[in-house]
Formats: C-alpha cells, structure tokens, sequence
C-alpha cells in the first residue's frame, strides 16, 4: 500500500506546487484564524488554482461557525475538510464533503473519538490534547495507533528525521507534516519538503508498503 503524504500548513502558491512536485499526495489549508498558518479565502483560492492535477486540497477547521465555513467552501474549492476540535459527527457530515477527523492522542480516549465518526474518509492521529488545536510538533507513541490502517493519517512531531520509522511501525494510509519542513511558520522550506518525502519513498522501497 502506497502511503499518501500530506504537506499541511501551506500558505504560498510555490510551496503547494513544489510539495506536489516533491511527492505530496494532498497539501493542508489552515482557516482557523489563530494559528499563524492561517490563510485567507482568496489566498487559499489562488494556492489551489496554482496547483498540478491530481493533488487533493484540504481545509482545516476548529470549531468553526458553520455558517463560516460555508462562506469558505463558497469561494474556496476544496477536496476534504479536516475537523481539529471538538465537532460532533453530524456537524461535519452536514458540509456535504469528505472529511477527516482530527484525534488528539494526548489523554482523553482516542477509541472513543473513531467510534463517533464512522463516517470521518480518515482519523488524523495528532499528538495534541484532545480538541486543541495541534500543529505544535508534538509526536505521541506510535504504539497507540488505531489498528483501522486505512483510515489512519499520522501526524505531530513527523520530520524528515523519524517519519520512515513511523510508517514502518504504523504502516498508515497517510503521513502529514507541517512544522518539521518550515523555515518559519507557514513558510515551507524546499529541502525539508524533498527529504520528508524521500523519506516516505525510501522506506517503502525497502518494506515493499
């Protein structure tokens, strides 16, 4: 099985096309006005027009008025909304788009999270606290991993320098990355994107995954 990458975090037009030229299956759009990866509607626009075929196009939302996010989703043409709060099932599934489900590994019961969206495309493992935010860097025991592997996106803490032995012991359906391959938040670096997903390659060249 080929394990899709995600380059979450992308605020400029070249750094989602050299993502994508460097392997990323998908890239991450931040619209949670806080982080400092947030981007706007028109900028978010303009990074998606800029991209190859056949790169998927993810907004991220946290507790989000729906209201709010449907004025988004009304300019914005994104693939896969990303839920990193405390969102209820039927409030993600009433977008009306595919979406994954954001579990914070760090206390709470990530069991109890999956089980309340069976509906969720993908549960995004991060190493935050439940219902915060992540995009902190912090990784969490990859021990933990829900055993539902075609659903499991693992992210926090991921780098060019651990990401291989996360999907050795993981084999998940996808990696994201955010901070780990950033010269400054938001700003990718390209050398850090190209190793991050070399690294993916490299280790799945080696396992046959």
């Amino acid at each position: 099985m080929h394990t899709r990458i995600k380059i979450c975090g992308i605020t400029r037009p070249d750094d989602g096309v050299f993502a994508a030229e460097a392997g990323a299956d998908a890239i991450g759009l931040v619209f949670h006005e806080a982080s400092p990866r947030a981007v706007s509607p028109h900028q978010a626009a303009q990074i998606i027009a800029a991209l190859p075929p056949l790169v998927v196009a993810v907004g991220l939302f946290l507790d989000a008025e729906p209201q709010a996010v449907r004025e988004i989703l009304a300019v914005v043409p994104l693939d896969v909304l990303q839920f990193h709060g405390s969102e209820p099932a039927d409030y993600c599934t009433s977008f009306g788009r595919r979406y994954m489900k954001s579990v914070g590994m760090a206390g709470g019961d990530p069991w109890a999270v999956a089980a309340a969206h069976p509906r969720a495309s993908a549960l995004l493992l991060d190493g935050h606290a439940p219902g915060a935010a992540g995009g902190s860097g912090e990784s969490f025991d990859w021990g933990q991993a829900l055993p539902d592997s075609h659903r499991i996106i693992i992210a926090g803490g991921l780098g060019p320098d651990n990401v291989a032995e996360a999907v050795r012991k993981t084999r998940p359906w996808g990696v994201d990355c955010s901070s780990a391959v950033e010269s400054a938040p938001g700003i990718k670096d390209d050398h850090q994107v190209a190793a991050f997903t070399e690294e993916v390659y490299r280790v799945q060249r080696h396992t046959g995954h």
